[in-house]
């Protein structure tokens, strides 16, 4: 087993990802033989663009400790790992060739100067991680949305330098919306580059109390929820419109926004005054879903038919959540889809997201 020193020492000049259900009976025992998915004969490579890590070098600076990086709940949070191989063990359960990893901000709302730091270590950790293991691992960029300017720089080095294969950024950037002018020339780089957008959400916290009480609700509802109202505003404040080629992918199935997408279109029609008449919109609401992919935790064959119905097959791509376990079986429920024929599932399990990062 690789030891603790070479996989966190200097010199290895890699942190390996944080994976809280790693230490679950899922990814114990003997290494499983990985499995092949093949579809209609033909074989694809399945590739998971929502899964999550943790570099505890960066935690640090935000005062997360390991042990309160591990603390919780197993699969309540990323928890870091010594073994690379425990990663692999569970990906090939899950039967997903590669992992698309992102880091979920924490660093938001950190001074700006402790933000670039976080940033700098996130960035070059994973470009180490993915780079000495490139048929598993893929990454998205963080960056330090607070200061526009300077995530402009962090993503032009993150492609070109880093071979990152995208941005992931939370649903808003503290109390600023995705959809706030100041992070226009962030998209628009991002669109120069080609390189997608991946929202996961952080949950509504102005909301705690009603979605107080069972259920778990503050995830159940709030982490959609929140996907949602970055989606709408980044369609309402014309940021389609001002960079036509940027392309985002919505964690959790988009949230809500697939399943009552028409009412959208709607609102401004019934309600002038509730709406801004300085943006006028270039197509419905609606039409800009194209821009937009859909990852495909939405948990069974029927709701995979429901987003086939408004989004297309074509802008559907695998996610799971891992480590958060959500769904240990992330590509069954696809394969299950009868709404999708052979090609459509081999584009959703793989061939699309290869499109869209750029990966062989």
């Amino acid at each position: 087993m690789t030891s603790r020193r070479k996989l966190f020492g200097a010199a290895a000049g890699v942190a390996f990802c944080g994976c809280g259900l790693l230490n679950s009976a899922h990814a114990q025992g003997a290494r499983p033989q990985r499995q092949a998915v093949a579809v209609g004969g033909k074989r694809v490579k399945t590739i998971d663009v929502h899964a999550h890590c943790i570099f505890p070098e960066a935690a640090a600076l935000a005062g997360m400790t390991r042990e309160r990086i591990n603390a919780g709940v197993p699969g309540s949070r990323e928890a870091a790992i010594d073994d690379v191989q425990e990663r692999f063990a569970a990906m090939d359960r899950q039967k997903v060739d590669m992992e698309v990893l992102s880091v979920n901000p924490f660093w938001y709302t950190q001074p700006r100067d402790t933000a670039a730091q976080i940033v700098k270590i996130n960035n070059e950790k994973m470009a180490a991680l993915c780079a000495a293991h490139p048929d598993r691992f893929a990454g998205f960029c963080s960056l330090t949305l607070q200061d526009p300017q300077l995530a402009v720089q962090e993503l032009e080095k993150a492609v070109r330098q880093q071979g990152l294969k995208g941005i992931a950024v939370g649903d808003s950037v503290g109390a600023l919306e995705l959809s706030d002018r100041s992070l226009d020339p962030v998209w628009a780089k991002a669109e120069e580059l080609g390189v997608p957008l991946f929202i996961h959400p952080q949950g509504v916290p102005e909301l705690a109390r009603r979605l107080a009480g069972n259920g778990y609700l503050a995830n159940v509802i709030g982490n959609p929820l929140g996907t949602t109202i970055a989606l709408a505003h980044l369609i309402f404040q014309g940021n389609f419109d001002r960079t036509p080629g940027l392309k985002v992918i919505a964690a959790h199935g988009g949230g809500f926004i697939a399943h009552y997408a028409d009412r959208f279109d709607h609102g401004c029609r019934l309600n002038t005054a509730a709406c801004d008449s300085s943006i006028q919109l270039k197509k419905k609401p609606t039409d800009y879903l194209k821009q937009i992919w859909f990852d495909s935790l939405v948990f069974t064959p029927e709701a995979i038919r429901h987003l086939q119905a408004v989004s297309g097959a074509t802008q559907i791509v695998l996610g799971s959540d891992w480590p958060y376990p959500w769904t240990i079986t992330p590509v069954d429920h696809v394969m299950a889809s009868n709404s999708l024929n052979d090609a459509q599932k081999r584009a959703v399990l793989g061939e699309t997201a290869a499109r869209l990062l750029n990966i062989r």
